[in-house]
């Protein structure tokens, strides 16, 4: 039993400093974080004046002289004018595009880590909050490597290499793979962190003790965008209360089940309740940061699997619309009349 300890700890100490880890979670983050952030300046996009630029009631100078008390900065800040603002939004557009498909990402990933920085500081009492979690993610996938998997920097990995007739490798040098692991295990302590303290937050409620705190939560105003559905929603007691008890009973478990199969129905029911979020309350990006943000649990054998299971159905669709079968064999034709001896 001594010299077990030891030989776990060599063997945890090898697997971190000589390969990355979970590179196709991370993948999957900085997919899902692209797209996330992409589809949000979109959706923002006829309201951008109003959020972060020039026109916002949260003026530039007033972002400045918050900047001087809090540190923080933001380029859009650099100059009032509105040609500057527009060219920040389209590079803030292309940025996330490129960093979700993958287009050099080591480089993208700053450059999306600081567009992400700069809107978030310069209205950060304009949005819901949803964009914290997204801006704590797209610091941190600075340091993975997360462009390994599922990325044009991959592909274009895979083609030199064939070229070349030289075998890729997946291990790189020991600091981008203890940086790209240390960066895999902040953004899982995160998430751990971010349930674990808002289910111990909960149980301090007696309105969630009671099972009555959803109640009150889908009849504020501020989060009914649907409000015949959150009112039919209400009329179900019981199911409010099953509700409460179960949202605290998943957060506060959360970090406990992490290393067994158990995460699998808890990360299932963990995903319910975020699309419920982003219905009943309104909240989409950050129901969507946290549901990216649950990927990194997901071990890379799942993503594998779902990987093959995506490439045998782009398979099948494309024979059949060749017109051949998936295994190869020629589609049946009905069959045709034989000619006649006359050659009519």
């Amino acid at each position: 039993m001594p010299r077990r300890a030891p030989e776990r700890i060599g063997a945890l100490l090898t697997v971190l400093t000589e390969r990355p880890v979970s590179l196709y979670a991370a993948a999957v983050l900085r997919i899902g974080y692209g797209l996330l952030y992409l589809v949000f300046l979109l959706r923002e996009f006829p309201h951008r004046d109003e959020i972060w630029g020039p026109g916002s009631p949260w003026t530039p100078e007033l972002a400045r002289q918050l900047f001087d008390q809090t540190g923080w900065a933001s380029i859009l800040t650099l100059s009032d004018s509105r040609p500057y603002f527009e060219a920040c939004y389209a590079a803030a557009l292309i940025t996330s595009a490129l960093f979700m498909l993958g287009w050099r990402t080591r480089v993208m990933s700053v450059i999306f880590a600081v567009m992400v920085a700069s809107f978030h500081a310069r209205a950060i009492f304009m949005t819901d909050g949803g964009d914290n979690l997204v801006l704590l993610m797209a610091v941190y996938l600075v340091f993975t490597a997360c462009g390994r998997r599922w990325s044009l920097d991959a592909r274009r990995a895979r083609l030199r290499a064939s070229a070349a007739k030289v075998k890729t490798g997946s291990a790189g040098p020991t600091l981008t793979a203890v940086l790209h692991n240390c960066g895999m295990f902040v953004i899982a302590a995160q998430v751990c962190v971010l349930y674990g303290s808002a289910g111990l937050y909960k149980v301090q409620g007696g309105s969630w003790g009671n099972g009555t705190a959803l109640h009150y939560v889908v009849n504020l105003d501020l989060f009914r965008p649907w409000p015949e559905l959150s009112r039919l929603a209400d009329e179900h007691e019981v199911l409010i209360a099953i509700a409460c008890y179960l949202t605290v009973l998943l957060q506060v478990a959360f970090p406990f089940v992490l290393f067994g199969r158990l995460k699998y129905p808890v990360l299932t029911m963990l995903l319910g309740m975020h699309l419920g979020i982003a219905v009943l309350m309104g909240l989409p990006l950050f129901s969507g940061a946290m549901i990216v943000a649950d990927a990194v649990f997901l071990p890379d054998r799942f993503y594998r699997r779902v990987g093959l299971l995506l490439r045998r159905i782009g398979r099948s669709t494309h024979v059949g619309e060749a017109g051949v079968s998936p295994r190869g064999e020629s589609a049946l034709v009905p069959p045709q009349p034989a000619p006649s001896p006359s050659g009519h």
